[in-house]
């Protein structure tokens, strides 16, 4: 059954969020919509020549199938790439820095695909954003990785966080950045009356 919320008289079912970012649910909370946080467990392992926007928009459609029964289910997933080349979450503080030093001075993009399953149709859609990196020292790495940040996050920097001050430009959805791409979900989930 789904969970609703009566809000100024409306009736607005809650949506379920098939995530585990505190980011994201903080984006769409602040937005006013009402979710139900529910990760879903499912296989992220990128495949063999897998471009990096064709695996974010499999992993997210993957996610949202997984609780699809459970009603209205949000899911994104969001990939750093240089190049053809997905930069994960950092496997430990050495894995971060080789990450930022390789990012040091370059552009990379970032790409989140967001999937909305909805009465067994579903709507799936990626932005793609360019971020581009100061030079950086390596004792910047150093304190940037011992703040601890890096650590949970694609491509092993928060641009909401400290990690904002390492970057010189971006060129599109600041928001698909942190996690997001938040005008973009929203039109999503008003042309679906989810908000």
């Amino acid at each position: 059954m789904w969970a609703s919320k009566r809000c100024e008289g409306i009736e607005a079912m809650t949506l379920v969020l098939a995530s585990a970012s505190p980011r994201r649910r903080h984006l769409l909370t602040a937005a006013g919509v009402a979710i139900d946080v529910r990760p879903a467990d499912v296989d992220e392992t990128p495949r063999e020549d897998e471009a990096p926007d064709v695996y974010a928009l499999r992993v997210a459609r993957d996610k949202a199938l997984a609780h699809a029964h459970a009603g209205p289910v949000l899911a994104a997933d969001t990939v750093v790439a240089l190049g053809a080349r997905i930069l994960g979450k950092a496997e430990d503080e050495d894995d971060a820095k080789r990450t930022l030093a390789t990012l040091s001075g370059e552009e990379h993009v970032v790409h989140t695909a967001v999937v909305l399953a909805v009465d067994g149709e579903v709507e799936e859609l990626l932005v793609t954003t360019a971020v581009r990196f100061r030079a950086l020292s390596s004792d910047e790495i150093d304190r940037y990785v011992a703040t601890g940040e890096p650590m949970d996050k694609a491509g092993a920097y928060g641009i909401q966080g400290e990690g904002g001050a390492l970057v010189a430009e971006v060129r599109g959805s600041y928001t698909n950045v942190v996690g997001l791409p938040l005008e973009e979900t929203l039109a999503m989930l008003d042309k679906r009356g989810l908000r």
